[in-house]
Protein backbone atom coordinates (compact mmCIF):
# COMPACT_ATOMS: atom_id res chain seq x y z
CA UNK A 1 0.00 0.00 0.00
CA UNK A 2 2.79 2.44 0.90
CA UNK A 3 4.46 1.99 -2.47
CA UNK A 4 1.18 2.73 -4.26
CA UNK A 5 0.64 5.77 -2.02
CA UNK A 6 4.15 6.98 -2.90
CA UNK A 7 3.45 6.58 -6.63
CA UNK A 8 0.12 8.36 -6.30
CA UNK A 9 1.75 11.28 -4.48
CA UNK A 10 4.46 11.42 -7.17
CA UNK A 11 1.75 11.48 -9.86
CA UNK A 12 0.09 14.43 -8.10
CA UNK A 13 3.40 16.28 -7.98
CA UNK A 14 4.07 15.72 -11.70
CA UNK A 15 0.51 16.79 -12.53
CA UNK A 16 1.02 20.04 -10.66
CA UNK A 17 4.26 20.71 -12.56
CA UNK A 18 2.47 20.16 -15.86
CA UNK A 19 -0.36 22.41 -14.74
CA UNK A 20 1.75 25.44 -13.87
CA UNK A 21 3.62 25.27 -17.20
CA UNK A 22 0.58 25.10 -19.47
CA UNK A 23 1.20 27.45 -22.44
CA UNK A 24 -2.08 29.34 -21.87
CA UNK A 25 -1.76 29.30 -18.10
CA UNK A 26 0.45 31.04 -15.58
CA UNK A 27 3.17 33.53 -16.39
CA UNK A 28 6.62 33.28 -14.82
CA UNK A 29 5.75 35.54 -11.85
CA UNK A 30 2.66 33.47 -11.06
CA UNK A 31 4.65 30.26 -11.29
CA UNK A 32 7.13 31.68 -8.81
CA UNK A 33 4.30 32.40 -6.39
CA UNK A 34 3.22 28.77 -6.61
CA UNK A 35 6.70 27.30 -6.27
CA UNK A 36 7.63 29.40 -3.24
CA UNK A 37 5.06 27.57 -1.12
CA UNK A 38 6.83 25.03 1.08
CA UNK A 39 4.52 22.02 0.67
CA UNK A 40 2.86 20.32 -2.29
CA UNK A 41 -0.59 20.88 -0.84
CA UNK A 42 0.03 24.61 -0.39
CA UNK A 43 1.27 24.80 -3.97
CA UNK A 44 -1.96 23.25 -5.23
CA UNK A 45 -3.95 25.68 -3.09
CA UNK A 46 -1.94 28.65 -4.36
CA UNK A 47 -2.43 27.52 -7.96
CA UNK A 48 -6.21 27.49 -7.45
CA UNK A 49 -6.13 30.91 -5.79
CA UNK A 50 -4.02 32.53 -8.52
CA UNK A 51 -6.13 30.98 -11.27
CA UNK A 52 -9.34 32.37 -9.77
CA UNK A 53 -7.76 35.79 -9.36
CA UNK A 54 -6.66 35.80 -13.01
CA UNK A 55 -9.88 34.50 -14.50
CA UNK A 56 -12.24 36.64 -12.39
CA UNK A 57 -10.11 39.80 -12.27
CA UNK A 58 -9.62 39.96 -8.48
CA UNK A 59 -5.92 40.79 -8.06
CA UNK A 60 -5.88 41.75 -4.36
CA UNK A 61 -9.26 41.48 -2.62
CA UNK A 62 -10.25 38.34 -0.76
CA UNK A 63 -11.81 35.51 -2.77
CA UNK A 64 -15.12 35.66 -0.95
CA UNK A 65 -18.83 35.41 -1.62
CA UNK A 66 -18.93 39.21 -1.73
CA UNK A 67 -16.27 39.50 -4.45
CA UNK A 68 -17.04 36.47 -6.61
CA UNK A 69 -20.29 35.50 -8.33
CA UNK A 70 -22.16 32.99 -6.20
CA UNK A 71 -21.58 30.01 -8.53
CA UNK A 72 -17.89 30.89 -8.92
CA UNK A 73 -17.35 31.20 -5.18
CA UNK A 74 -19.10 27.87 -4.67
CA UNK A 75 -16.69 26.25 -7.14
CA UNK A 76 -13.73 27.89 -5.44
CA UNK A 77 -14.88 26.60 -2.05
CA UNK A 78 -15.46 23.12 -3.46
CA UNK A 79 -11.97 22.88 -4.97
CA UNK A 80 -10.34 24.24 -1.82
CA UNK A 81 -12.27 21.90 0.47
CA UNK A 82 -11.48 18.88 -1.69
CA UNK A 83 -7.78 19.65 -1.67
CA UNK A 84 -7.81 19.93 2.11
CA UNK A 85 -10.22 17.17 3.05
CA UNK A 86 -10.17 14.51 0.33
CA UNK A 87 -6.69 14.34 -1.20
CA UNK A 88 -4.48 16.55 0.95
CA UNK A 89 -3.14 13.73 3.11
CA UNK A 90 -2.16 11.68 0.04
CA UNK A 91 -0.45 14.66 -1.60
CA UNK A 92 1.54 15.34 1.57
CA UNK A 93 2.26 11.67 2.28
CA UNK A 94 4.48 11.39 -0.77
CA UNK A 95 7.16 13.61 0.81
CA UNK A 96 7.18 11.50 3.98
CA UNK A 97 7.47 8.20 2.14
CA UNK A 98 10.17 9.34 -0.25
CA UNK A 99 12.29 10.25 2.78
CA UNK A 100 11.95 6.74 4.17
CA UNK A 101 9.29 7.49 6.78
CA UNK A 102 7.31 4.34 5.99
CA UNK A 103 6.24 3.51 9.54
CA UNK A 104 6.12 6.86 11.38
CA UNK A 105 5.84 9.97 9.18
CA UNK A 106 7.38 12.93 10.98
CA UNK A 107 6.48 16.59 11.14
CA UNK A 108 8.56 19.24 9.38
CA UNK A 109 10.80 19.67 12.44
CA UNK A 110 11.39 15.93 12.68
CA UNK A 111 10.62 15.84 16.40
CA UNK A 112 7.11 14.35 16.41
CA UNK A 113 4.74 12.19 14.38
CA UNK A 114 2.78 13.94 11.61
CA UNK A 115 -0.63 12.81 12.80
CA UNK A 116 -2.63 13.46 9.63
CA UNK A 117 -0.23 11.43 7.49
CA UNK A 118 -0.03 8.76 10.21
CA UNK A 119 -3.81 8.43 10.10
CA UNK A 120 -3.65 8.10 6.32
CA UNK A 121 -1.16 5.25 6.58
CA UNK A 122 -3.46 3.47 8.99
CA UNK A 123 -6.70 3.74 7.03
CA UNK A 124 -5.70 3.71 3.36
CA UNK A 125 -5.76 0.49 1.34
CA UNK A 126 -5.52 -0.48 -2.31
CA UNK A 127 -9.21 0.19 -2.98
CA UNK A 128 -9.30 3.56 -1.24
CA UNK A 129 -6.14 4.67 -3.07
CA UNK A 130 -7.71 3.76 -6.40
CA UNK A 131 -10.64 6.00 -5.53
CA UNK A 132 -8.26 8.74 -4.35
CA UNK A 133 -6.50 8.57 -7.71
CA UNK A 134 -9.84 9.04 -9.46
CA UNK A 135 -10.55 12.03 -7.22
CA UNK A 136 -7.14 13.50 -8.04
CA UNK A 137 -7.71 13.00 -11.76
CA UNK A 138 -11.09 14.74 -11.75
CA UNK A 139 -9.93 17.49 -9.41
CA UNK A 140 -6.79 18.20 -11.42
CA UNK A 141 -8.83 18.23 -14.65
CA UNK A 142 -11.16 20.87 -13.20
CA UNK A 143 -8.21 22.95 -11.97
CA UNK A 144 -6.55 22.60 -15.38
CA UNK A 145 -9.67 24.00 -17.05
CA UNK A 146 -9.67 26.88 -14.56
CA UNK A 147 -6.04 27.74 -15.31
CA UNK A 148 -6.26 27.72 -19.10
CA UNK A 149 -9.86 28.71 -19.92
CA UNK A 150 -12.61 30.27 -17.81
CA UNK A 151 -15.39 29.32 -20.32
CA UNK A 152 -14.23 25.70 -20.34
CA UNK A 153 -14.02 25.65 -16.55
CA UNK A 154 -17.56 26.97 -16.17
CA UNK A 155 -18.92 24.68 -18.88
CA UNK A 156 -17.34 21.43 -17.64
CA UNK A 157 -17.18 21.91 -13.86
CA UNK A 158 -20.45 20.06 -13.22
CA UNK A 159 -19.20 17.12 -15.30
CA UNK A 160 -16.04 16.82 -13.20
CA UNK A 161 -17.99 17.38 -10.00
CA UNK A 162 -20.42 14.56 -10.80
CA UNK A 163 -17.52 12.14 -11.16
CA UNK A 164 -16.12 13.42 -7.86
CA UNK A 165 -19.46 12.87 -6.07
CA UNK A 166 -19.78 9.33 -7.42
CA UNK A 167 -16.19 8.54 -6.42
CA UNK A 168 -16.71 9.95 -2.92
CA UNK A 169 -19.81 7.78 -2.57
CA UNK A 170 -17.87 4.69 -3.62
CA UNK A 171 -15.05 5.60 -1.29
CA UNK A 172 -17.48 5.76 1.60
CA UNK A 173 -19.61 2.70 0.76
CA UNK A 174 -17.37 0.15 -0.93
CA UNK A 175 -15.93 -2.37 1.52
CA UNK A 176 -12.32 -3.43 1.17
CA UNK A 177 -12.99 -7.02 2.28
CA UNK A 178 -15.68 -7.43 -0.39
CA UNK A 179 -13.33 -5.95 -2.98
CA UNK A 180 -10.57 -8.42 -2.12
CA UNK A 181 -13.01 -11.34 -2.12
CA UNK A 182 -14.17 -10.36 -5.62
CA UNK A 183 -10.55 -10.30 -6.81
CA UNK A 184 -10.01 -13.68 -5.19
CA UNK A 185 -12.97 -15.17 -7.05
CA UNK A 186 -11.78 -13.73 -10.37
CA UNK A 187 -8.35 -15.12 -9.69
CA UNK A 188 -9.77 -18.58 -9.04
CA UNK A 189 -11.68 -18.40 -12.33
CA UNK A 190 -8.45 -17.44 -14.06
CA UNK A 191 -9.93 -14.52 -15.96
CA UNK A 192 -8.42 -11.53 -14.19
CA UNK A 193 -4.66 -10.86 -14.54
CA UNK A 194 -4.99 -7.88 -12.21
CA UNK A 195 -6.48 -10.07 -9.48
CA UNK A 196 -3.65 -12.51 -9.95
CA UNK A 197 -1.11 -9.73 -9.61
CA UNK A 198 -2.72 -8.37 -6.44
CA UNK A 199 -3.08 -11.76 -4.77
CA UNK A 200 0.47 -12.72 -5.72
CA UNK A 201 1.59 -9.54 -4.00
CA UNK A 202 -0.51 -10.36 -0.94
CA UNK A 203 1.35 -13.65 -0.52
CA UNK A 204 4.26 -11.57 0.68
CA UNK A 205 2.28 -9.28 2.92
CA UNK A 206 2.10 -9.61 6.71
CA UNK A 207 -0.41 -11.47 8.78
CA UNK A 208 -3.34 -9.10 8.26
CA UNK A 209 -3.53 -10.21 4.60
CA UNK A 210 -3.10 -13.94 5.11
CA UNK A 211 -6.82 -14.57 5.52
CA UNK A 212 -7.02 -13.97 1.75
CA UNK A 213 -4.98 -17.03 0.91
CA UNK A 214 -6.20 -20.55 0.36
CA UNK A 215 -4.71 -23.60 -1.31
CA UNK A 216 -6.49 -22.52 -4.49
CA UNK A 217 -4.83 -19.09 -4.45
CA UNK A 218 -1.28 -20.26 -5.18
CA UNK A 219 0.49 -17.86 -7.56
CA UNK A 220 0.93 -19.18 -11.07
CA UNK A 221 4.47 -17.96 -11.52
CA UNK A 222 6.25 -20.36 -9.22
CA UNK A 223 6.74 -18.13 -6.18
CA UNK A 224 7.01 -20.11 -2.98
CA UNK A 225 4.25 -19.53 -0.44
CA UNK A 226 5.70 -18.28 2.86
CA UNK A 227 5.15 -20.29 5.99
CA UNK A 228 1.94 -19.40 7.82
CA UNK A 229 3.33 -20.40 11.20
Amino acid sequence: MRLYALLLGAWAECRLRKLIYEPKGFNSSERDLVRVENTQLKQWQKAVEIAFRRQYKIPIAALSAQNLPHSSYSRYATLSDMLNDDVGSIIELRNKLVHGQWVYPLNSDGDDVAQEQMDALRVENLLSLQFKKRLLESLSAAIHDLVVSRPTFERDFDYHFQIIIETQRNLQNRKYKSYVESLHKKYQRGNCPFAEMVLTFFNFRPAECRWLLTNQATPRYGFARPSMA
